[in-house]
């Protein structure tokens, strides 16, 4: 006993209380004046906190030698594992994982055999620390351990050494299954996700959230909705109290243009992040209801709590989206003045287009050229869109020439400037850039448009009549179009920039995608149901008021996702209030 015991304690430890020491010691020699106390006092040894005495002594393999001789003292030398276990598991779990590591590589010094449960604490300290070298060495020393190591390959991105395990596995649990879908999804690999999800035996609410998760990321969200509806169909619903599942949701909802569905589930949740209320901004934002959005931001900053990047990406959308230009104004300079976030370039692409899209091109032109960073070709991209809408042919010429630098294989630059030459009636402009765009192989991309009835997705092509075109929709056009045209509706021909007769320009409207799904959806969906559209392209002129008088027309409401944003059709309005 007196080789691990001091001769004599200091005045200050012996005038505290044993229950004040056990937790005041940070060194080894701290711990033997602690020891000594508890000998001198009769106190209990086995009072020590083992993961304080495990985390003192791992420094030095003298200091640990020390603990591991007190551990047998006091408890035996049989139980010694089990103790150190609990060690393990406490820094492990905790904020230590590396001190974790290192109390395991001083017990296998002192030749403590690991059982199972020694090695799954040390491996979740080597997943915390994305130590994949040593998290094979663990796994080399206990082969049960199959789901913590496939999980540990697929934090550090070794997607191919985690199939390898999970290939070679002789069983496989729901957790198995669900840690290859999940590290897929964060890979981009949907199809290699779904092709876990489609064999795996039984499926969790995991399973199911991390595929429909997976497919809002990958720019799916119809897909994600689809998946949605089958696992209701299974009887199995998420806990929306989870906040992960529920902020999962509300990401889903808002992608898909079911903005009361994400609010019910907002509505619905006990506790709520910084995720939840960005993703409900951000989802007003894009669905044309920016004072909605600014309402949301208030009541969260009510509350005390902080926005993030994210948040603000939302607010700016929403004041472009509604041309709130001095709001905008205001949000881009409180980030850094009242809540100390550099802004980044997602946040100076928001506050170009909201510049351009006002009108205020001079000021947008400035403000790129007083950016902190090299503007890419977003920031490009939004000054060339707001030169289409307000025909401002000199600084669309300085924007594509940026943006055929930074992307010269982008088709859609390329077709707004040639627009912007058609609407000033330049054909020789008009020529040579289409000239341009053959000699650098650059292929417009065709629009199309989606739309999803009963679980499966139908796909229009723009001018596809051949297959799109059937008897049946053609009719309810010309029935639809003839009822419109009651109500005012006049074929905007100027968007075609084709040389052709009026009729054929006309003729041409009718079959651009987003009006072949919209006849799709009022043949084969039931009276009053709301039709969804998704498109590729941005929607058009004349399409974009061809659907808000369909709307009364029709008494549906008529939503269209295209490239920028929502637009509800309702009532003869749209959402946007032609804005966008």
């Amino acid at each position: 006993m007196e080789a691990l015991c001091l001769s004599s304690v200091s005045a200050s430890a012996s005038a505290s209380s044993p229950e004040a020491l056990l937790h005041s010691f940070n060194s080894p020699w701290e711990l033997k004046q602690v020891h000594a106390h508890l000998v001198k006092s009769k106190a209990p040894l086995s009072s020590l906190p083992l993961p304080r005495v495990a985390t003192v002594c791992a420094s030095s393999r003298a200091h640990f030698l020390y603990a591991h001789r007190l551990l047998t003292l006091v408890h035996g030398p049989a139980s010694t594992t089990p103790l150190w276990n609990s060690c393990l598991k406490a820094l492990a779990e905790g904020d230590c994982p590396s001190e974790a590591l290192s109390l395991f590589y001083r017990l296998r010094e002192l030749d403590v055999l690991p059982d199972t449960f020694t090695c799954s604490f040390v491996l979740k300290a080597c997943t915390k620390l994305l130590d994949l070298d040593n998290g094979r060495i663990i796994h080399g020393w206990n082969l049960f351990l199959e789901n913590t190591i496939v999980n540990l390959y697929g934090l550090c991105g070794e997607m191919g050494d985690a199939r390898k395990l999970f290939d070679s596995m002789p069983q496989r649990d729901v957790v198995t299954w669900n840690t290859m879908i999940t590290h897929s999804v964060k890979r981009g690999d949907i199809d290699r996700a779904h092709g876990y999800f489609v064999r795996m035996p039984e499926r969790s609410v995991r399973s199911w959230t991390a595929m429909i998760s997976g497919l809002v990321q990958c720019g799916k969200p119809e897909e994600a909705v689809q998946l949605f509806r089958e696992m209701e169909g299974t009887g199995m619903r998420p806990n929306e109290k989870n906040t992960h599942i529920s902020n999962t949701l509300i990401d889903m909802y808002v992608k898909c243009g079911c903005l009361e569905e994400a609010r019910r589930v907002f509505d619905g949740m006990e506790e709520r992040t910084i995720f939840s209320w960005s993703a409900m901004i951000y989802g007003l934002a894009l669905h044309g209801q920016a004072q909605e959005a600014l309402t949301f931001f208030d009541r969260m900053v009510h509350i005390g709590m902080r926005p993030n990047g994210v948040t603000f990406v939302g607010l700016l959308q929403a004041c472009s989206h509604m041309g709130l230009v001095d709001r905008g104004r205001e949000f881009f300079a409180e980030m850094t003045r009242d809540y100390g976030i550099v802004p980044e370039i997602e946040h100076y692409g928001c506050v170009v287009d909201l510049l351009s899209r006002a009108g205020h091109l001079q000021e947008a032109r400035e403000f790129i050229e007083n950016m902190p960073m090299v503007p890419n070709g977003i920031v490009w991209g939004a000054l060339l869109g707001g030169c289409k809408v307000h025909k401002n042919i000199e600084l669309a010429e300085e924007a594509i020439k940026h943006l055929s630098e930074l992307d010269p294989l982008n088709d859609g630059y390329y077709v707004v400037l040639s627009n912007i030459y058609a609407d000033a009636e330049q054909w020789e402009d008009v020529a040579r850039v289409r000239k341009l765009m053959r000699a650098r192989g650059v292929k417009k991309t065709p629009g199309w448009s989606s739309i999803t009835i009963d679980g499966e997705i139908h796909k229009f092509v723009a001018g596809d009549s051949a297959n799109d075109w059937i008897e049946e929709m053609s009719l309810t056009w010309e029935t639809l179009l003839g009822k419109m045209k009651l109500r005012g509706y006049v074929p905007n021909t100027s968007v075609v920039l084709l040389d052709m007769e009026e009729s054929e320009k006309e003729k041409f409207l009718s079959r651009h995608s987003e009006k072949v799904a919209l006849v799709f959806g009022l043949i084969y969906t039931k009276p009053g149901t709301t039709i969804r559209i998704m498109k590729n392209l941005r929607v058009c002129e004349d399409c974009h008021e061809a659907f808000k008088i369909a709307s009364q027309v029709t008494r549906r409401e008529i939503i269209v996702r295209d490239r920028n944003r929502f637009h509800l059709f309702k009532d003869g309005i749209c959402s946007c209030r032609d804005y966008w």
